[in-house]
């Protein structure tokens, strides 16, 4: 049993739920989400598409630690929408998403409780809809050796199934490899036994 996960949930591709109270709709788009400077983007995007609607809130959840994360109620009640919205992502441990709830004003008052079930709701609707993955974090490492050393270096990523991002093969030839974290001491240990191949970390994705 490793120390630490390597994998973690998200989502592939855009989905939409809906939740109707007293009048009032709620729509949620739920979105694959890796940078946080494309939310105003779609903000934008979804004013566009809903202008008569009175409230834009949202909260989204980066990073395959889970550690990111922003809410906004955009002039509900505090607490009552990002929030809730964020929680269902906690409960269901989903990162790497946005969640942005429209809502169109139906004339009564929900008060706090229902505003919180209600984009709650929605939000749940849309991950009922959404295909979520399983995906592993990987590490990304260069990967630097002279020309003869070409073929061990490739035995060891082949018989590890390491994934090659880019090549550039010279007199001296540098890889980028991507690997899971639970195989980074393993293959690190291999390259380090070839005299001359030199590894050095670059990112987690």
């Amino acid at each position: 049993m490793s120390l630490f996960e390597d994998t973690y949930s998200t989502v592939e591709e855009s989905s939409e739920g809906i939740f109707r109270d007293k009048g009032s709709k709620f729509i949620a788009y739920a979105y694959p989400f890796r940078d946080e400077s494309k939310i105003k983007d779609i903000i934008a995007e979804l004013k566009a598409l809903h202008p008569k609607a009175r409230h834009h809130c949202w909260a989204y959840r980066l990073s395959p630690d889970r550690t990111v994360f922003r809410v906004n109620d955009d002039g509900e009640p505090s607490g009552t929408a990002g929030r809730p919205i964020l929680n269902v992502l906690l409960s269901k441990d989903i990162t790497n998403i946005l969640v942005v709830v429209v809502r169109y004003f139906g004339g009564t008052l929900l008060g706090v409780p229902g505003l919180i079930n209600a984009y709650k709701m929605a939000t749940l609707d849309a991950l009922e809809n959404a295909a979520i993955v399983e995906k592993t974090v990987n590490d990304i490492y260069a990967v630097a050796f002279d020309y003869l050393q070409m073929n061990d270096v490739m035995r060891i990523i082949k018989d590890e199934n390491i994934l090659v991002s880019e090549q550039q093969f010279d007199n001296n030839c540098v890889i980028k490899v991507e690997m899971r974290k639970q195989q980074v001491n393993t293959v690190i240990g291999k390259f380090d036994k070839i005299e001359g191949v030199k590894t050095k970390y670059i990112t987690t994705i």
